[in-house]
């Protein structure tokens, strides 16, 4: 065989991310021979963690939500060593601190969602209706609704103007990655049950740890790093070094980008972009593991990361991670600063940069009417997986992943049915 040739598989999946994982175990559970080429040095895709000077560093900043339906079918979420963070948030206002946070976890709290406190009366009956519905009610239900932006969707429960701006804006624009709230009405309902109904955490080694437990489950040698794939092939895909992977079927499970341009013509969303920036502090400015958001909208949100997880940061430090909207600009990390220092009530003038964190492609813009999932295959023997066929979410490239395994193992048992078949013996009948 020729160096620049490898023995064929029934499939090839571009991409080592959590879609293109999910996808080669389903396909692998199934029987069929996989290989993973991945560009990157690592698993993972948008989910990796790098060690720097006895910090843990997430590749922009991220939670871990243990009620997606397909983590718990895939994730051992004890070997994790899930930490959480607190539920709820603070949300700080030009002239205070206000917290938010949900009764049935935290009742010791609650005093912070009284009446003329956080909102009136009337938008803590109509927050407590929406947040009912979408807990209690089936999920079936959420995603026949009507898709709206979620704006319209907040006022048509009730709420008031005054909380869209003192919470949901600023504590969504995190989620979103966007500040007009006008993503899918239906993602919302469904990201919000998944957050009454699951816990925010992060994995003890880093968000990393997520897609190499998948990684890990995989037989050996299936997944290739530092593999990018230059094009594909009536046979395949061939490699930027020559090397050709022959396959039955290939799926491109990479971000919106790099899938339009292995798969001309294919119709990708617009994205969201977002930057992280990580500080080191002698004492935490914070000293718990809460959610900071801004109702002026410096940043998206903060947060000292060590307090939810000490093994993210050394003995004797504090990690602190911030985000805001779009790339990194001259002289942002400066007034971020600023904002974090009025933000903690902390001087910020000796905090150590790390490092910072532009994260093209972060999320799709999701905004109505959003299709819950779109089909996998593009032509035969093509197909395509990620968030941006989904929601932007774990969830979301999990079931894209699994969907496009799905329709692989469809076609190809078609694909066997419509083959020609030998005639039988003679003297013998082909049994009806």
């Amino acid at each position: 065989m020729p160096d620049n040739q490898r023995r064929r598989t029934d499939v090839v999946v571009i991409g080592a991310g959590m879609a293109g994982l999910a996808c080669a175990a389903d396909l692998i559970g199934a029987g069929r021979t996989v290989r993973v080429l991945e560009a990157a040095d690592a698993v993972g895709g948008r989910m990796r963690t790098d060690r720097h000077d006895g910090f843990l560093l997430d590749r922009g900043f991220q939670v871990f939500n243990t009620a997606y339906p397909q983590v718990k079918r895939r994730i051992d979420l004890r070997g994790l060593r899930l930490r959480p963070f607190t539920p709820g948030a603070l949300v700080r206002t030009e002239d205070s601190v206000l917290r938010f946070t949900d009764p049935t976890r935290q009742p010791g709290a609650a005093a912070g969602l009284l009446a003329g406190r956080l909102a009136p009366g009337r938008d803590l009956l109509a927050l407590g209706l929406l947040t009912a519905r979408d807990m209690l009610g089936p999920v079936a239900g959420l995603k026949r609704q009507p898709d709206r932006t979620t704006l319209t969707a907040l006022a048509d429960a009730g709420i008031s103007p005054e909380l869209v701006e003192r919470f949901f804006r600023p504590f969504l624009s995190g989620v979103f990655l966007e500040d007009e709230l006008e993503t899918s009405s239906r993602f919302f309902h469904l990201v919000w049950r998944s957050m009454l109904r699951g816990t925010l955490c992060l994995p003890g080694d880093g968000i990393g740890a997520v897609p190499a437990q998948l990684a890990d489950g995989l037989p050996p040698d299936t997944v290739r790093l530092e593999t990018p794939v230059a094009e594909l092939t009536d046979d395949g895909v061939r490699c930027e070094d020559g090397t050709e992977w022959p396959a039955g079927a290939v799926v491109v499970a990479t971000g919106p980008r790099a899938a339009a341009r292995l798969l001309p013509g294919l119709d990708v969303p617009d994205t969201r972009t977002v930057t992280t920036y990580y500080h080191a502090a002698l004492a935490p400015p914070l000293r718990e593991a809460t959610l900071v958001v801004d109702t002026r909208r410096r940043f998206l949100n903060t947060c000292v990361i060590s307090e939810a997880v000490p093994g993210y940061a050394p003995a004797g430090r504090s990690l602190v991670s911030s985000s805001v909207l779009g790339p990194d600009l001259p002289g942002r990390e400066t007034a971020l600063r600023a904002a974090l220092a009025d933000a903690y009530g902390e001087h910020t003038d000796e905090w150590e940069p790390l490092a910072t964190y532009t994260i093209e492609d972060a999320l799709p813009a999701m905004p109505p009417p959003w299709p819950l999932s779109r089909p996998a295959r593009t032509g035969p023997g093509r197909y395509v997986c990620g968030d941006h066929r989904a929601t932007g979410s774990v969830q979301g490239a999990l079931a894209s992943g699994a969907r496009a395994a799905r329709e692989v193992l469809a076609d190809t048992a078609r694909g066997a049915a419509d083959a020609p078949q030998d005639p039988p013996p003679a003297g013998r009948r082909e049994s009806q």
